[in-house]
């Protein structure tokens, strides 16, 4: 572990502040991540104290726009703004993809612009060891995915069922604003806003599914990049299936 003294903090992946008409405003831009550098700087711990330094507010308006991240970060986010008492709005300006979207389901209202998208997909992780060690990471998977799935459903009020949630969630399902208001993971379409959805590198390579039009978005520069990137990400999905037995990292 490096430990030296000019490595540059991480950048914190929300922010923070309170309006003179006691609103607080909210931004989760960015990887949900949970290294615990510089006296936790960036961890669930500290967004906690941030929140609490919002005081008695009355309403929070939560802006999104991540890829994703760590499971346990992202639902102590989730689980903290539902225990708040301020009315919860949330604002999905270009992606909630994995465990963001579990964030935004804290939210009293969810609107959602008609060119942001909402990603649902099971957890996934990297594994070592024998098969008995296997066999219990994969049980302890399943039981982080239900955590996901009541989430969801309590958060849909009857639009959707289980059974096609979870169907949704092993085809790892991008939705459009309308398609996660029909299923009630969202609850107004919005115009179409200027924060376009986008995925670094490493996310349209970690996921199989991802909308062309989304890769066409993330991929930085001219065509060129745009197809090298689009053929890295091919190759990865393709070593992951064939050779690593559908284990994702």
């Amino acid at each position: 572990m490096v430990m030296e003294s000019k490595l540059k903090k991480p950048i914190k992946y929300w922010k923070m502040s309170k309006t003179q008409d006691n609103i607080g405003e909210i931004s989760i831009y960015g990887e949900i991540v949970s290294e615990k550098w510089f006296d936790e700087e960036i961890s669930a711990t500290s967004f906690k104290d941030d929140l609490d330094d919002l005081g008695d507010v009355k309403t929070i308006n939560l802006h999104i726009n991540s890829p994703g991240g760590s499971v346990f970060e992202g639902i102590a986010i989730h689980n903290m703004l539902k225990m708040n008492k301020a009315k919860i709005n949330v604002y999905v300006d270009g992606l909630a993809a994995s465990i963001a979207s579990v964030i935004a389901m804290s939210g009293d209202t969810i609107f959602m612009p008609e060119n942001s998208m909402l990603m649902i997909h099971n957890p996934w992780t990297v594994a070592m060891g024998n098969s008995k060690e296997l066999r219990k990471q994969a049980d302890d998977l399943d039981r982080i995915a239900q955590a996901s799935v009541k989430t969801y459903l309590s958060k849909s009020n009857g639009k959707i069922d289980e059974e096609t949630l979870v169907k949704l969630l092993d085809e790892e399902t991008w939705l459009s604003a309308q398609e996660a208001v029909d299923y009630g993971l969202a609850d107004e379409v919005l115009e179409s806003n200027k924060a376009v959805a986008s995925l670094p590198g490493e996310f349209l390579e970690r996921y199989k599914h991802v909308p062309n039009q989304l890769i066409k978005q993330s991929a930085p520069g001219n065509s060129i990049n745009r197809e090298r990137l689009i053929v890295k990400a091919k190759e990865k999905i393709d070593y992951v299936n064939n050779t690593l037995g559908g284990v994702t990292l």
